[in-house]
């Protein structure tokens, strides 16, 4: 495909990709001043500061690290859309443009690993990285494509021996191997075109069809032949096509989609209500539920889950040991602690298992849940059920908790929430189940009639109304400006975010796949903090944080200018989630 007013050169696979003409004119004034800074202190990089011309691509150096040791250099490249030579049909709406700024991102982040030589020096010397996307497709800050120009936000570790600059390796980095990398991964006419095209197609189906369940009554949808399995515990990889049992739906749930592509998918349909798992051990039931889990996402072609499409406010519940609780209203689940505690405002900065599932289920609700994940696994026994037995040794009035089994259908008839629920060792939800789909050797069967039969008919709605309407916990602006918070909140890893003093633990939120999800999660606190006026509650806060992300783009997070850092778009329950467990929350009152 040729550009206007450009030439280019074609060249073998083996060698260097097509390059507009312009592209190779090295920036002399660039080169210049590494020359004279090498050997220099560290500090004399600051002079690089600005932009500088490399042929088509702009140079933007934003920031420049302190020393070797410090985090990368934050660097944009820029280039003008005509050269960059983008059909406008593929980045006509936000499906295409989240696809091609995803495709473009893991190109980028495949030459750099291909191009830089393995990195020598000091610290971070010569590291080059836009991200490391997962099996995910989100929406990142990591390539802007915008109307007038495409942007690659980068991190270099400017080179160095010891604290001294090695300018000539530096120049070679910023002038040559850079430029490299991004006429690999940023020019259309480079790119592997039918794969992009077919990246865009596949993303644009699946947000098709995660529209379209509502419409057809289900909360998720698991393909004919995915491969659900992970390659290992610490992996996300697809295990094998050869080692892997492709997913199968039982006739009496398979649905299936007609897709804008022309494409149609079949597949198991899990409708609204409640779902119950079981089978064996280790014959696929949590693997089931964490491929559910996970389908709250989209996946790039080839990871297995790609038609694994689930509601997009599917929220994981799960016991949490230990977590600070403010302020939640869970005496539909645990009421009369012999502590004398207000379970309908309830507090501790040290919850046990039990209190903390039902904080984490009510929190999820709050956040707008539609759908509840629950394994049994990872649940408080206490907190699910409580058999016959128990019930004839210890009376009602003696006992705070009211098991889960005895309030998932007021949760549904109540207040709308489905639940997903994987049970390996009991079938006391057998009664209050709608569908019942047992996994042998990851095969899946429905078994809804004979979990009835055994349970003598699907159970009744209790009478009376369980779950009361809620009042909102309004957020106080003074308890998301801790004394002594200077800094910007902080990622520290996917599981932490350092936010003042404090440390916020979102290891118990599985839902969050990205390190990236967390730093924007982080920048989301302190934008809360500052749209915060005493009135509002914390989904109130969230909404309009969220607006203002729609309306002028996920860089609005970010405390920098020009590059914004290596962001994704987090959900909003993920957000309220980080909220919620800030071990100094205050709230104002409820109303």
């Amino acid at each position: 495909m040729g550009l206007p007013g450009l030439s280019f050169v074609v060249l073998t696979q083996a060698t260097t990709p097509i390059i507009p003409g312009r592209t190779r004119m090295r920036d002399r004034n660039l080169e210049r001043i590494l020359a004279q800074i090498d050997g220099r202190g560290y500090v004399s990089y600051r002079q690089l500061a600005g932009t500088h011309r490399i042929g088509a691509f702009r140079l933007a150096i934003d920031h420049i690290q302190i020393d070797p040791y410090a985090p990368p250099s934050r660097m944009r490249v820029i280039l003008d859309r005509e050269t960059a030579g983008f059909p406008g049909e593929l980045t006509c709406d936000d499906a295409g443009r989240i696809a091609v700024s995803d495709f473009m991102t893991r190109r980028f982040h495949q030459a750099a690993r291909r191009i830089v030589p393995q990195q020598s020096g000091t610290g971070n010397s010569g590291v080059v990285s836009i991200g490391h996307p997962g099996q995910e497709v989100l929406e990142r800050t990591s390539v802007l494509i915008a109307p007038d120009r495409v942007e690659a936000r980068i991190e270099v570790g400017l080179p160095a021996r010891g604290r001294q600059i090695r300018g000539r390796e530096a120049a070679r980095l910023l002038t040559e191997l850079l430029p490299r990398i991004a006429e690999a991964s940023l020019i259309h006419a480079n790119l592997d075109q039918r794969a992009l095209d077919e990246h865009v197609v596949l993303l644009r189906d699946q947000e098709h069809l995660r529209r379209s369940l509502p419409g057809h009554g289900l909360v998720a949808f698991v393909g004919d032949g995915a491969i659900l399995p992970r390659l290992s515990g610490d992996s996300d990889l697809p295990l094998k096509t050869s080692d892997a049992v492709p997913f199968t739906a039982p006739e009496t749930l398979r649905v299936r989609f007609d897709l804008p592509s022309g494409r149609t998918v079949s597949g198991m349909g899990i409708a609204e209500g409640i779902t119950v798992i079981v089978g064996g051990g280790y014959h696929g039931k949590s693997t089931l539920l964490r491929a559910i889990e996970r389908g709250v996402y989209p996946h790039i072609g080839g990871d297995g889950r790609e038609w694994v499409i689930t509601r997009p406010d599917a929220v994981t519940v799960r016991a949490e040991d230990g977590r600070a609780v403010t302020d939640v209203d869970i005496s539909p689940f645990i009421t009369n602690l012999p502590s004398g505690s207000d379970t309908r405002s309830f507090t501790t900065t040290n919850a046990s298992g039990s209190t903390s599932q039902a904080a984490n289920l009510v929190e999820a609700l709050e956040a707008g849940a539609s759908t509840l994940l629950i394994d049994e696994d990872t649940s408080a026994t206490n907190f699910m059920i409580r058999d016959a037995r128990m019930r004839a040794l210890i009376p009602a009035d003696k006992e705070p908790i009211t098991p889960f089994v005895d309030r998932i259908r007021p949760l549904f008839v109540e207040q709308g929430a489905s639940t997903i629920l994987v049970a390996g060792g009991s079938g006391a939800f057998f009664d209050v189940a709608d569908h019942v789909i047992a996994l042998d050797h990851y095969r899946p069967r429905d078994v809804t009639a004979q979990a009835h039969d055994l349970a003598a008919g699907p159970g009744k709605t209790p009478p009376g109304a369980v779950f009361s309407a809620s009042s909102s916990r309004i957020l106080t602006r003074s308890s998301l400006h801790p004394p002594g918070k200077r800094k910007p909140a902080k990622a520290q890893g996917r599981a932490g975010i350092r936010y003042g003093e404090a440390t916020i633990d979102l290891a118990s939120v599985p839902q969050l796949v990205d390190l990236a999800q967390t730093q924007a999660i982080a920048h989301a606190m302190d934008r809360l903090a500052d749209l915060l006026d005493d009135q509002m509650s914390l989904p109130e806060a969230v909404t309009a944080l969220e607006q203002r992300i729609d309306a002028e783009g996920l860089d609005w997070l970010s405390p920098h200018r020009g590059h914004p850092g290596q962001l994704a778009r987090p959900r909003r329950h993920e957000i309220q989630a980080a909220v919620n467990r800030y071990r100094d929350l205050r709230l104002a009152r409820k109303r």
